[in-house]
């Protein structure tokens, strides 16, 4: 039987990457899917690549206006919401000493003011039961050099999973994150690095993975079914780590 059965999900930034084997996955297992991304074409390009029953909307990740735009999208298609993934982020690496408040206002608004207030605009319309995921990282434990504004991001994401599964328990909603380790993704390709610092950056970041790789999105697809799922019922408040081990040994 299909584990996400007449349910509705949301995952945001899904046009690639981890978010994109989710949205593939959860639609296999008979979930309603709806896909964002910030780019119109990668949207479009998305278009009778996928099976089953989904909605493509354009939405900023920074944007206030854009997540309340597509909740409303989300529930006069497909009515309550069962999953809310926030997936959507942005990495980029400075040093001490090299930070601009640019940079600051432009990592944690995608990275945590636009996840925070998207659940915000969604819980009116979260189904009693639901689950909210948060995508984390690796780094929000780690001190790793040149992501100082990246990986407090991501820290507070950490926090946020905590107080909201607390607020949120009442209504029996789940919230709970994924902290990915080094994944293949498109990700890597979109930063401020060049390539020759996103190599040296990589190969310093898989010398700490005791597995000795990167992971696949469908690794994380694969965690992000569990917690969206009935076999995650008594699990709220956790963030799991999918990470080779780079940040537990």
């Amino acid at each position: 039987m299909s584990k996400l059965a007449g349910k509705t999900a949301i995952i945001t930034g899904a046009t690639s990457g981890m978010g994109l084997d989710t949205a593939k996955l959860f639609l296999q297992e008979g979930a309603k899917v709806v896909i964002t991304g910030r780019s119109q074409a990668k949207l479009d390009a998305l278009e009778g690549q996928l099976e089953g029953e989904y909605l493509l909307v354009k939405a900023d990740a920074s944007s206030l206006a854009d997540s309340k735009a597509l909740i409303a999208s989300t529930v006069e298609k497909f009515g309550k919401i069962d999953i809310l993934f926030l997936n959507a982020g942005i990495f980029k690496a400075l040093p001490i000493g090299m930070l601009s408040e640019e940079l600051f206002d432009e990592i944690y608004n995608i990275n945590v003011k636009g996840p925070l207030f998207t659940v915000n605009e969604a819980v009116p319309f979260l189904n009693e039961g639901a689950s909210i995921l948060f995508n984390t990282s690796v780094s929000n434990v780690k001190g790793m050099p040149g992501v100082s504004i990246y990986g407090s991001s991501k820290a507070s994401l950490r926090s946020i999973v905590r107080t909201l599964a607390t607020e949120l328990a009442a209504k029996n909603i789940r919230v709970n994150a994924i902290s990915p380790g080094p994944i293949e993704t498109p990700l890597w390709g979109k930063t401020n690095l060049s390539e020759e610092e996103m190599n040296g950056f990589a190969e310093g970041v898989s010398g700490q993975v005791p597995l000795g790789r990167f992971g696949q999105g469908v690794e994380i697809a694969r965690t992000a079914l569990f917690l969206a799922s009935e076999d995650s019922s008594y699990i709220t408040g956790s963030e799991i780590p999918v990470d080779g081990g780079m940040a537990q040994v």
